[in-house]
């Protein structure tokens, strides 16, 4: 049995790229990913516009979590293959305290009433609303028998406020306190799953060493300069070490598997292109109780699969496993599917009323199969830019579901597709644009309505209305198709950079269109239409790529992708990978901190660069 945990950064867009848009429907794409039970964070959607398909696929009972205010934000989900782990208990949240309608009855809840957080922590909070602490859809609770599965997406730091920070440790408090109930109380195993947010060692951030070395360059001692924030203490502090050196209830089981392993990251800043360079942080985790150790076959990261952020974890359990008396004992067995009846729990989504009922169109329209295609509600702005592999299939890179569960030697990602970037700078080219295309538009429709209104001219007397104008003799001037730019009419200011390549690319074509006619009898007419050609060919030849100013190497060109006033702009940056160079800015690395084999902070605007170019262009033809 697999059990995978995947950060997707929205449901929405994953079938819209490879492999996953040459999948038909959301089942197919579950069972591509090879696991019994898939937990989900970061759906991003709401009960209102999660498609039936994707509530309800076909192979998989579906339990799902979403915010009770905020629309489209967090969200958890937990497929559970059907025939395989049939959950007997499922609950919505932590506390106990999100109840269906219904109430769920005491035999339906997961624990009894004081193995929940709010009386484990009647003592330390008694103020504590944990409702409201448990509204954000972070977490689902389910029962499978052998163990509490319990599916987390822990909040960020966010924007750093005092309030948040506040919300982010209560949050986990309350999550510990959970744990504690279930093995204190109910003497439970525990299966904790999904994104902590947080690291639990040194080596599983990038710049884990760096941080130490700061710590110490500032008094501190050992590994300090790391521990600094609040949210890692209390991560490493619910483990158990090795060492013996904390006192925790849970075990890092992949990292119990690969103990050495460095760069064992989950998630990458996609936005400046880190997958590439696996320049990124380990805060996807499977934590399980000691006594389920014996079970657990393999554990490891899959970071050859595209589609977010992060990327799937999982753990691979035993069939069987001999145990401390020699008998054999089957996980079938133990999971005891079809306790409690063959159905799963009420909360499931195939419950759901909006499921159950059919409309009156289902029973006189035509037969459809829309309700197994995945449809959903038009894309909103995304968060933050995802990198997607186009080329390699899937399925060639899933571990083989009996496989021993270990990546190669070498853990660096494969190269990934740089992404765009954003900057505070306007772009005049979509409003301009945008206004070209409203008096396009408002042109054809005064036209369409002036002929219905007035007869049509027959066409003898358009031939002779023609006939009647003058002609003009003799080729246009060259410097007639050249006008002075305006910027007045645009609704917003554009940056100064723009304006001067602008006037100067005016005065250039107006230069060059006077110069391409010179006076026939002028003895120099030839070498004059030499130069002229050879300054057309320079003006529309492409844009040179600058050096970086630390390598002193040809940056590369990318495009503003993000939606914004710079949506479509073009930039040059270094063409180094990102790592710890000069990423962050000088002001923000101390110079012996600085590899220069990454890349450092070298930016410019493609049309500050054909602005440099057009001038010395101006000057040589000049």
């Amino acid at each position: 049995m697999r059990i995978l945990t995947w950060n997707i950064n929205g449901v929405r867009t994953i079938p819209q790229y490879h492999p996953w848009n040459t999948m038909k429907t959301h089942d197919d794409i579950l069972n591509l990913l090879q696991a019994d039970i898939i937990c989900f964070q970061e759906m991003k959607t709401s009960r209102q516009n999660l498609p039936k398909a994707v509530g309800v696929p076909p192979s998989y009972h579906s339990f799902f979590s979403f915010p009770l205010q905020k629309n489209g934000y967090s969200g958890v989900a937990v497929y559970a293959r059907a025939g395989t782990a049939l959950p007997l208990k499922a609950e919505e949240g932590l506390t106990g305290l999100l109840q269906p309608k219904p109430p769920l009855s005491a035999v339906e809840r997961v624990s009894v009433r004081d193995a929940y957080p709010d009386e484990i922590m009647a003592d330390e909070a008694p103020d504590l609303n944990f409702r409201d602490l448990d509204s954000e859809g972070r977490a689902l609770v389910i029962d499978f028998g052998l163990f509490v599965l319990i599916n987390v997406y822990c909040p960020n730091d966010g924007t750093e406020t005092e309030e948040r920070l506040e919300y982010k440790m209560h949050f986990h408090r309350m999550l510990e306190a959970r744990v504690k109930g279930l093995i204190q109380v109910e003497k439970r195993e525990v299966i904790v799953v999904g994104d902590l947010n947080a690291c639990a060692a040194v080596v599983d951030h990038c710049e884990g060493s760096l941080m130490v070395t700061r710590g110490q360059a500032a008094g501190m001692s050992g590994e300090d300069g790391f521990w600094e924030r609040d949210v890692r203490r209390w991560l490493r502090d619910w483990l158990i070490s090795d060492d013996g050196g904390s006192k925790g209830c849970l075990v890092d089981v992949v990292r119990r598997f690969w103990p050495d392993r460095k760069g064992m990251y989950t998630c990458w800043n996609t936005k400046i292109s880190a997958r590439e360079s696996n320049y990124g942080t380990r805060i996807d985790y499977i934590l399980v109780t000691p006594g389920l150790l014996p079970w657990v076959k393999a554990a490891d990261i899959q970071p050859e699969i595209k589609g977010s952020d992060h990327c799937p974890v999982f753990i691979d359990l035993h069939e069987q496993i001999i145990d401390a008396h020699g008998s054999t004992v089957n996980l079938r067995d133990v999971l005891r599917p079809g306790v409690g009846g063959a159905e799963p729990p009420r909360i499931t989504a195939k419950f759901w009323d909006e499921y159950k009922q059919r409309s009156l169109d289902a029973f006189f329209g035509k037969k459809t199969d829309s309700a197994a295609k995945l449809v959903f509600p038009p894309l909103q702005s995304p968060e933050s830019e995802i990198v997607f592999d186009s080329h390699t299939p899937l399925a060639s890179h899933l571990p083989h579901p009996g496989g021993a569960g270990k990546l190669a030697s070498d853990p660096n990602i494969s190269s990934a597709s740089p992404r765009e970037s954003t900057a505070d700078h306007p772009s005049p080219a979509s409003q301009s644009s945008e206004r070209s295309a409203q008096s396009t538009s408002s042109a054809a429709s005064t036209k369409r309505k002036s002929s219905t209104q007035e007869p049509v001219a027959s066409s003898s007397k358009k031939q002779k209305k023609d006939a009647s104008k003058p002609k003009k003799v003799g080729q246009t001037s060259l410097a007639s198709f050249f006008s002075k730019p305006t910027v007045s009419a645009l609704s917003y200011k554009i940056d100064s950079s723009v304006e001067d390549m602008l006037e100067a690319d005016y005065k250039l074509a107006l230069s060059l269109s006077q110069r391409s006619s010179p006076p026939r009898s002028s003895s120099s007419s030839s070498g004059g239409s030499g130069k002229s050609k050879k300054a057309w060919t320079d003006l529309l030849a492409p844009i040179q790529p600058p050096k970086c100013i630390v390598h002193g190497e040809p940056a590369k060109e990318l495009t503003v992708n993000k939606p914004g006033p710079n949506k479509g702009k073009n930039f040059f940056i270094c063409a180094r990978p990102v790592g710890p160079g000069y990423d962050k800015g000088k002001a923000e690395r101390l110079r012996e901190e600085v590899d220069p084999q990454w890349k450092c902070d070298f930016f410019k605007w493609s049309s500050e660069v054909r602005l440099e170019m057009t001038r010395k262009r101006s000057v040589n033809c000049g």
